[in-house]
């Protein structure tokens, strides 16, 4: 029995758009952010979920709610889909830590100081956030919005390091896809799609 879990980057928003870092910060969509929001949501529209979670920030519970709101259903959240927290980094741009932290690219990838979340933390928490929500869901489609690095983070584990945080950039709202069989484990089907972003 088959059980498919898409998951989806939440809209761009200005921190995106200037490079600063947002972590654990509440930041909105931007109005591109919500325009992509809502492209995903009318290309989702004809594939039904059983269920849709999100990370409880707002960009990723905005971009949930436009998708939800196609589908006749409700958003739950949970903090375990939330970015990984940024510690000192958070509201700086990517030039200012460069600048001020010359360890930035190994910090980056590991985390664990300047009270940057290690990604280890993150990737143990998404992890076991999905496989909770997979054995509740067995057989069915559900979808959950979160974060670029969380869920690229959670797809190294997922996916025995084929997709990987530091390998690939995830795009805005771009949509990715597993499916979770109870003998065979993870199977990557698609990753990083953006044909709603594409479309005329």
């Amino acid at each position: 029995m088959e059980t498919h879990v898409f998951l989806v980057r939440h809209g761009v928003t200005e921190w995106n758009q200037t490079k600063r870092y947002q972590g654990h910060q509440d930041v909105p969509l931007s109005e591109l952010g919500r325009q992509q929001a809502e492209r995903v949501a009318a290309y989702l529209a004809d594939q039904p979920f059983a269920a849709i979670y999100s990370s409880d920030l707002e960009r990723a519970h905005e971009t949930a709610r436009c998708i939800a709101a196609k589908q006749g259903i409700s958003v739950t959240c949970f903090p375990e889909f939330r970015e990984r927290h940024g510690g000192e980094w958070e509201g700086r741009t990517v030039e200012e830590v460069l600048r001020e932290y010359p360890d930035w690219e190994t910090v980056r990838l590991t985390g664990g100081v300047y009270g940057v979340e290690p990604t280890t933390a993150v990737q143990e928490r998404f992890v076991r956030k999905c496989e909770e929500l997979v054995h509740k869901h067995r057989g069915e489609r559900i979808l959950i919005v979160a974060h670029g690095m969380c869920i690229t983070a959670a797809l190294g584990v997922l996916t025995q390091g084929e997709i990987d945080f530091g390998k690939t950039r995830l795009e805005n709202t771009a949509i990715s896809h597993l499916t979770h069989h109870e003998l065979d484990g993870w199977k990557l089907r698609s990753f990083n799609q953006t044909p709603h972003l594409e479309a005329e």
